[in-house]
C-alpha cells in the first residue's frame, strides 16, 4: 500500500513535469530532471510489484486466519460442551448413587466420551500449534512466490502458479512412467518374437520328423493291408469250402437217417437240423 502523500502530490508533480517538458525542447531537459523521472518510474514499478506481493500474502494470511478462527471456535465449542458435560454429571451424581449398579455401563460410556473429548481437544490444540508453525514456515515461501509471480505476467495468483507447476510435474512423471512401460513392453515383445522364431524352427523340425515317421507307418500299413487282404480272401475261400462240405455232410446224415426210419417203418422223430441226433440213431 502506498504512503498517503503519494495520493495528493504525485499527480500534481506528474502534471507539472509533463507540462514543463512539453513546453520545452527534449534536448534542453536538465539531466537531474531526467534522472528524477527515471527514479520515479522505478519507484512506481517497485510499488506495483510490492502491492502484488502484499495482495498474495494478504490472501494467504486471510485464509490461515479464517482457519485459525474456525479452530478457535471449535475449541470453544468443545470446551463449552465439556463444561456442560461436567455440570450435568455433577447434577446426576446424587441419583447415580441409588442406581450405581444399573448406571455403571452408562457411566463407563460417559467417561469414555469425556476421555474422547479431552483427546479431541488436545488434538485440536496440537493442530492449532501445527498450523501456526506451518504459517511461520510458509511466510518466506509466500514472499518468494510473490517475487516469482511478479516475473511471470501470465499468472495472476499464486495458486495458479502452483497448480501449473504441479500439473507439469505430474505430466513429466506420467511421461516417464509411460516411457518405461513402453520400453518394457518392447523388450518383452522382442523376447516373445525370439521365442516364437525358435519355437517355429523346432516345430518345423518336429513336423518333418513326424512326416517321415507317418510315411513309414503308411507304407507299413499298406503292406499289412495287402497281407491281411490276401489272408482274408484265403480264409473266405476256406470257409466256403468248409461250409459246402458241412452242408454235404448234413445232407448225407439226413438221408441216412430217413433211410433208417423207412427201414424201421416209423416216422422221423428228430428235427431236420439235429444232425448229431440223426447220426446217433
Amino acid at each position: 500500500m502506498a504512503v498517503p502523500w503519494e495520493k495528493y502530490f504525485r499527480p500534481a508533480l506528474q502534471e507539472k513535469l509533463s507540462t514543463k517538458i512539453q513546453g520545452q525542447n527534449v534536448d534542453h531537459v536538465p539531466l537531474p530532471l531526467l534522472r528524477l523521472l527515471e527514479k520515479r518510474q522505478e519507484l512506481v514499478d517497485a510499488d506495483q510489484g510490492l502491492r502484488a506481493q502484499k495482495e498474495v500474502f494478504q490472501t494467504m494470511k486471510a485464509s490461515l486466519k479464517q482457519r485459525w478462527e474456525q479452530l478457535e471456535q471449535k475449541e470453544q465449542e468443545l470446551k463449552g460442551s465439556f463444561e456442560k458435560f461436567l455440570q450435568d454429571a455433577e447434577a446426576r451424581r446424587s441419583r447415580a448413587l441409588r442406581r450405581a449398579a444399573e448406571e455403571r455401563p452408562r457411566a463407563g460410556r460417559r467417561e469414555a466420551e469425556a476421555l474422547r473429548l479431552r483427546a479431541q481437544l488436545e488434538e485440536l490444540q496440537r493442530e492449532r500449534a501445527r498450523l501456526q508453525r506451518r504459517l511461520w514456515r510458509l511466510e518466506p515461501c509466500a514472499r518468494l512466490l510473490g517475487q516469482v509471480l511478479g516475473q511471470l505476467p501470465e499468472f495472476q495468483e499464486v495458486p495458479e502458479l502452483v497448480a501449473r507447476f504441479d500439473g507439469l510435474a505430474d505430466t513429466q512423471a506420467a511421461l516417464r512412467l509411460t516411457e518405461r512401460q513402453r520400453l518394457a513392453e518392447l523388450e518383452e515383445a522382442r523376447a516373445r518374437l525370439q521365442q516364437l522364431r525358435k519355437a517355429r524352427q523346432d516345430e518345423l523340425l518336429r513336423q518333418g520328423q513326424r512326416r517321415a515317421q507317418l510315411l513309414e507307418q503308411l507304407e507299413a500299413a499298406r503292406e499289412r493291408t495287402l497281407h491281411w487282404e490276401s489272408k482274408c480272401i484265403q480264409i473266405q475261400n476256406t470257409a466256403a469250402e468248409k461250409t459246402l462240405l458241412l452242408g454235404r455232410t448234413r445232407m448225407a446224415a439226413l438221408n441216412l437217417f430217413q433211410l433208417v426210419c423207412q427201414h424201421q417203418r416209423r416216422p422221423p422223430a428228430l428235427d431236420i437240423e439235429d444232425t448229431k441226433g440223426q447220426l446217433e440213431q
